[in-house]
């Protein structure tokens, strides 16, 4: 027993340095082997936490991924052509996408736009001595055409607002252009503002102001055999009396006016 002892105190009085914890020791067994710290064979990660931590992790990385399989599943039904699916979901899909993930596309679209519309404007103007005269039709879409062409970042009202305009007059119209109830009239003042504002000087001697869509099929290419007929086709809007609010002074004046 003393023997023992005594053999230990010498192995810790042998002059070797005490190896500071957590660091690697040679096996008994003298081959190599490796004695690792115990934090270090429990392994990294998830496995490394508590059991509590664990199970709120795996609750919380579940969670995410039904939301994200959801969200891609309700995407998906929005985008693609309709299906029974859609036919029989469709409110609640539409209740999911919209406003925060609205999409401007259709997937696999079968009907590709093949069409150029133009919207063009004509005013009725009154001169001093109260004659009237009615302006040329100017085409509005041709001016947002040259402004966003060799243009690197044009602004997002040449590259939709009329469009947008359209489409949201169209939407709220009947096909004899009777507006559906407080949307359609808020289109057509819609439309009649953005008019007036590119008449620009001829503004202030408007009376009234007409708009239409004009629709040409877009030409096949040089090379193709089928021949497409590019004829314009015109839709033509009312007349529309203009009111003070809807010139261009008008419109500044009820910004004032409503910031106040």
């Amino acid at each position: 027993m003393d023997a023992y002892v005594e053999k230990g105190a010498a192995d810790a009085d042998d002059g070797r340095p005490t190896p500071p914890a957590g660091t690697v020791h040679q096996g008994p067994s003298g081959d190599g082997s490796e004695v690792r710290p115990a934090a270090e064979r429990a392994g990294g990660g998830i496995m490394a936490l508590s059991m509590p931590y664990q199970v709120v992790l795996a609750v919380a990385l579940a969670v995410v991924g039904v939301f994200a399989c959801v969200h891609l599943a309700m995407v998906f039904l929005h985008v693609a052509p309709s299906n029974t699916l859609t036919k029989r979901h469709g409110q609640a899909v539409d209740d999911w996408v919209y406003p925060e993930f609205e999409q401007n596309w259709k997937l696999f679209a079968p009907n590709p736009l093949q069409q150029n519309v133009s919207v063009e404007v004509r005013a009725e103007l009154v001169a001093a001595d109260g004659s009237r005269r009615t302006t040329g039709w100017i085409d509005l879409t041709a001016q947002d055409a040259e402004a966003i062409r060799h243009n690197p970042m044009p602004s997002h009202a040449q590259q939709n607002e009329l469009r947008r305009a359209v489409d949201f007059y169209l939407n709220s119209h009947s096909e004899d252009h009777t507006p559906n109830g407080m949307r359609g009239r808020l289109s057509e003042e819609y439309m009649r503002r953005i008019a007036m504002l590119r008449l620009g000087d001829r503004s202030g001697d408007a009376e009234r102001v007409q708009l239409r869509t004009v629709t040409r099929a877009v030409a096949a290419p040089a090379w193709g055999t089928e021949k497409n007929d590019t004829t314009p086709s015109y839709r033509d809007f009312p007349w529309w009396p203009v009111t003070d609010a809807d010139r261009p002074a008008g419109v500044d004046r009820s910004r004032t006016e409503a910031g106040r």
